[in-house]
């Protein structure tokens, strides 16, 4: 029998977080502030924990578009570079604290210029934050790796602009880019100009499918534009059936996801949020870990979600009795599918993921 893993021991543990978006995990304190600062009047609660409380209860409706619809708040706390570097330089803090060793955060610069910023100095804006909370973290005997990824709105029209801010900062802290947003009605083929160009650039991305749409968005992010990597893909558990031997038989795009090791950026927590699975224990990862999919944990929004890493380890833990090398293997699995190059996935798997996950065993 497994020993129950304990949070406060898988908080130690070193992890790594491919699927997290910036503008969904500021702290309620620093909103507080911001607002305080611009005269921002719409938070629905003047003290931390209720307004955390607030966030978590409305991205808990069961609808993806009324999750997304928490961010108007966030979004219009961060349109200027001191409150943008504040939260990146805070998301790197907290990370490094929850024993993240490397993170992929995204964002849409295109939400951050309403007022007097440009998309290259929210960039070089969020950038600097994440320098300026790496340092911090490491003062503090915590190293974390921080890497960006450009998000492109998929009801909008400027992913081909946004693709090629990618490949231009590519070397100084983007490692990639990706598309989000409703996905009903806005298939990722809206924007295959953008993902062309980006494989003729060498460049890496990852497309926000299978979670409020189901098996064509992910066979339009895979086959048509040529994703690296599923932002969650919850829904390709409905390519799975069960024989009456119960006898998992899969589809042939589940098995073409499966045999190219295409990763699955799961968010348990978020996903239930959203109505892409009923519960922890009726989430698709399960099957999928069972199966030996390509399956990451990820936040999504730590905010909306009220989650961490630890957090999504623990649930996961607790609902199918997971140990530690089942959380070596998705923390090995993200850290292979990161948009880093190999040597530099390797010299972490083998010098701070396996070492940590063998002191704790």
């Amino acid at each position: 029998m497994v020993t129950p893993l304990r949070q406060d021991t898988i908080r130690t543990a070193p992890k790594v977080l491919l699927h997290d978006h910036l503008d969904g995990g500021v702290r309620p304190a620093t909103l507080l502030d911001l607002a305080a600062e611009t005269g921002y009047q719409a938070l629905p609660a003047s003290d931390p924990d209720a307004l955390a409380g607030w966030f978590t209860a409305a991205a808990s409706s069961g609808s993806l578009e009324r999750y997304l619809e928490t961010f108007a708040h966030t979004v219009a706390l961060m349109q200027d570079r001191d409150a943008i570097v504040r939260v990146a330089a805070e998301c790197a803090e907290d990370l490094a604290d929850d024993g993240v060793v490397y993170a992929e955060v995204r964002f849409a610069p295109e939400l951050h210029v309403e007022q007097e910023l440009s998309l290259p100095e929210v960039i070089e804006a969020v950038l600097e934050g994440f320098a300026q909370g790496t340092a911090s973290a490491a003062s503090r005997g915590r190293a974390v790796v921080m890497r960006a990824l450009l998000t492109a709105m998929r009801h909008a029209a400027r992913s081909t602009e946004i693709a090629e801010l990618a490949v231009r900062y590519r070397d100084r802290g983007v490692a990639g880019f990706d598309i989000a947003g409703a996905e009903a009605g806005f298939p990722p083929t809206r924007h295959l100009d953008a993902f062309e160009y980006l494989r003729r650039e060498n460049a890496h991305f990852t497309i926000h499918a299978g979670e409020g749409f189901g098996l064509p968005s992910i066979w339009e992010a895979i086959q048509w534009c040529g994703a690296d990597r599923l932002g969650h893909g919850v829904r390709i558990v409905d390519d799975i059936a069960v024989d009456d031997s119960g006898t998992p038989v899969l589809g042939r795009l589940a098995r073409y996801v499966r045999d190219r090791r295409i990763p699955l950026e799961m968010a348990p927590t978020s996903n239930v949020q959203t109505g892409a699975a009923l519960s922890i224990a009726d989430h698709p990862i399960g099957l999928l870990t069972r199966l030996r999919f390509r399956v990451t944990v990820n936040t999504d929004n730590r905010l909306m979600s009220g989650c961490t890493m630890t957090s999504e380890m623990t649930a996961l833990a607790e609902t199918f009795g997971y140990g530690w090398a089942d959380l070596q293997w998705f923390t090995i699995n993200a850290m292979k599918s990161a948009f880093l190059p190999f040597d530099e996935r390797l010299a972490i798997i083998e010098k701070v993921i396996k070492p940590g996950y063998a002191a704790l065993a």
